[in-house]
């Protein structure tokens, strides 16, 4: 019988050049889509995204707000990315984040007076040791027993979280006494807290700085290439001799440290404390920025800018238009759903079969 049917195959190899030309495609699609939203809601969207701008780069005050979102997404972003290369999938960051900045108070209120040439790595090392050690968990139940690492690492983030919240409002030798009554912990002192740079905080040159050795790790070194073919095929690593379950520890054990380490910077450089809200959800947003990056280091700092600038965007326009500051999570949200889709068109195409009377396929069009 005539017709036609159409079916999905896979996509024949793009050249780069398609690729890119596709995702712009698809961001330049999410504006005109998000913008249609906003006319929906009686706004002007060249007024809000003017007003977006604004909120970023108007000021050198504004344009700080998005640095100081930007570095710990990024860092975030680097740490889930080791993991994911290897299909490791690693939710944990926002507890490994709050672990992070955990070990660096511990270091503080251990050795408060050290100078902060000293005192400053020690703290970013209990901090890599502490996310390091909190990630091996459910890596080694993993190894042991086959665990779902995408379970245990979300339940873990629980775990941090309301350990903070026990410090905070229950750990007395902590406890700040000049909170006013309303628990606190303590505050870092000045030897704890990171110099600027050029008027920012010194983490976005940490940040830059471990972009690029995190491309070096994972582009050109033996470690980052036995992470690509386990994250290809564990029987293929097996057989080319890689030791898996070393080199998943290993992976793990840098990915956890990453995060936490982005936990010691928000909580010397932003916060001046710990404290249990400390994150804002920035774990589980660094999961979106690592697969829009596809998993390359260099790429997820653009997009962890780019969301940056959308969440200082969002806040600045309660303030500057009246509108809630969740109009940013919503362009956010129109972004990552035209960006994924774009994914199926780089992987998948339509084909379509016209059939003739006798049921054969004549010719194909794709």
């Amino acid at each position: 019988r005539r017709g036609k049917m159409i079916r999905i195959a896979l996509q024949k190899s793009l050249t780069q050049r398609q690729k890119v030309l596709v995702r712009t495609a698809a961001v330049c699609s999410a504006i005109m889509c998000s913008m249609l939203v906003l006319v929906f809601m009686g706004l002007n969207p060249f007024k809000v995204y003017a007003n977006i701008f604004s909120g970023c780069f108007g000021t050198f005050y504004r344009f700080k707000q998005v640095v100081y979102k930007a570095v710990p997404l990024t860092i975030l972003s680097l740490g889930c990315c080791v993991a994911f290369k290897m299909k490791f999938w690693n939710i944990g960051a926002e507890g490994q984040f709050y672990m992070g900045a955990f070990a660096a108070t511990w270091a503080f209120m251990l050795f408060p007076n050290l100078p902060s040439g000293v005192l400053l790595p020690l703290m970013a090392l209990f901090a890599l040791v502490a996310g390091g050690l909190f990630a091996l968990i459910p890596a080694a139940l993993k190894i042991k027993w086959g665990t779902s690492e995408t379970l245990v690492t979300l339940m873990l983030n629980y775990v941090a979280q309301k350990w903070v919240s026990y410090l905070k409002y229950s750990y007395l030798p902590w406890r700040d006494p000049h909170g006013g009554g309303s628990p606190k912990i303590v505050n870092f002192s000045d030897n704890a807290i990171l110099p600027n740079v050029f008027g920012i905080h010194a983490g976005w040159l940490i940040a830059i700085l471990l972009v690029a050795a995190m491309y070096f790790l994972l582009k050109k070194t033996k470690f980052g290439y036995e992470v690509s073919v386990i994250g290809e095929s564990f029987d293929t690593a097996r057989y080319a001799g890689i030791n898996v379950s070393r080199t998943i520890v290993i992976a793990v054990v840098l990915s956890g440290g990453l995060c936490a380490l982005s936990g010691m910077i928000q909580a010397s450089a932003i916060e001046h404390s710990l404290t249990d809200n400390m994150s804002n959800g920035m774990g589980f947003t660094a999961v979106i920025t690592t697969w829009l990056s596809q998993l390359d280091p260099l790429i997820s700092l653009a997009v962890s800018f780019v969301f940056s600038v959308l969440l200082q965007g969002g806040s600045y326009l309660q303030t500057s238009m009246g509108v809630p500051a969740s109009m940013g999570t919503i362009i956010q949200t129109i972004i990552i759903f035209f960006v994924l889709g774009s994914e199926f068109f780089v992987r998948y195409r339509f084909v379509i079969e016209r059939k003739n009377a006798t049921g054969d396929s004549v010719k194909t069009e794709k």
